[in-house]
């Protein structure tokens, strides 16, 4: 199983920033406005502004970057939180960093939030969080909707003005077409039915990305961007073989390896220039006796054999 990682990104990011400005211009309710006949300048002319305003993100890995760099072409501050942030990374993106989540609710003017979704991150924002955000804050949730408390959001939004705005939402439904039964909610928000990744160019890259990936594997049996591949192997030993490039000699030493009840755990087998000569490398889950390695090394066309 692989997957295409980065090439929704831009996608995601240019969201990101479309419901920064439409919370902070109430764009939405503007054009519903409009679109039942009323017209309320006075109103919608209430606006905090973006330029010189301090974005705070949540998680800064590929999307939280390139929105970083987007904020940055509106004339935004940055400030950061993500655990692998350090002063050296902030500095070398012209971004300040913050010690924790809730130093960026404190200082930030808007938020926008980028962390996958697991048991660390279910909830992260929540009532403490919502309670340090400035009054009148926006709030955008671009990553997964378990991560923000919803009925938290709901409280901050009458008490504290808080504007949120998300494109994803706890239990929505999971297909393209159904019913979504927190309208309630929604009206009282900035949102889209989760699109972020949905644009055309992102799926040009996606599928540009997966024939990458099928020729790779149909040319060197190895799939790129693997997202299921063994975590830590069990092999305890490397098995080295240089050998002459023939039929079968493989072969023997994999029917030794069998014999001896050893499993190879991973195998590899580079040919030289000239076609005549390899080096194998398997990784072995046990450690093989000096009797087997001695007998393979023996074999025809074998040159060399090492334990590592």
């Amino acid at each position: 199983m692989a997957n295409c990682p980065g090439k929704n990104t831009d996608a995601v990011a240019e969201l990101t920033i479309g419901l920064l400005i439409a919370a902070d211009r109430r764009i939405v309710d503007a054009s519903c406005d409009l679109r039942a006949g009323r017209w309320r300048k006075k109103e919608y002319g209430k606006a905090n502004g973006l330029k010189g305003r301090t974005l705070g993100i949540i998680g800064l890995g590929a999307i939280g970057k390139a929105v970083a760099a987007r904020a940055k072409g509106l004339q935004m501050n940055v400030l950061a939180w993500s655990r692998s942030l350090t002063d050296e990374g902030a500095e070398e993106l012209d971004i300040c960093r913050a010690d924790s989540p809730l130093t960026v609710a404190e200082r930030a003017d808007a938020i926008c939030i980028h962390v996958a979704a697991n048991a660390e991150t279910n909830h992260l924002i929540n009532a403490e969080f919502l309670a340090k955000m400035k009054e009148g804050a926006v709030l955008i949730n671009a990553a997964r909707g378990e991560v923000v408390d919803t009925a938290a959001v709901v409280e901050a939004i009458k008490n504290r003005n808080i504007r949120y705005a998300a494109d994803v939402f706890e239990n929505e439904p999971a297909g393209g077409e159904a019913d979504f039964a927190a309208a309630d909610f929604a009206a009282m928000i900035t949102g889209t039915p989760h699109i972020g990744a949905s644009t055309e160019q992102a799926a040009e890259a996606i599928a540009d990305e997966v024939v990458r990936i099928v020729d790779s594997y149909r040319r060197t049996g190895k799939p790129l961007n693997a997202v299921n591949v063994c975590a830590k192997s069990k092999a305890v030993r490397n098995l080295v073989i240089r050998h002459y490039n023939r039929v079968g000699v493989l072969a023997g030493v994999l029917d030794r390896l069998k014999d001896a009840g050893i499993n190879v755990e991973e195998m590899e087998n580079t040919i030289f220039e000239g076609d005549l000569a390899a080096s194998c490398t398997l990784r072995l889950d046990t450690e093989p006796e000096r009797d087997l390695v001695a007998a393979i090394g023996s074999a025809e066309n074998i040159i060399q054999v090492m334990v590592k």
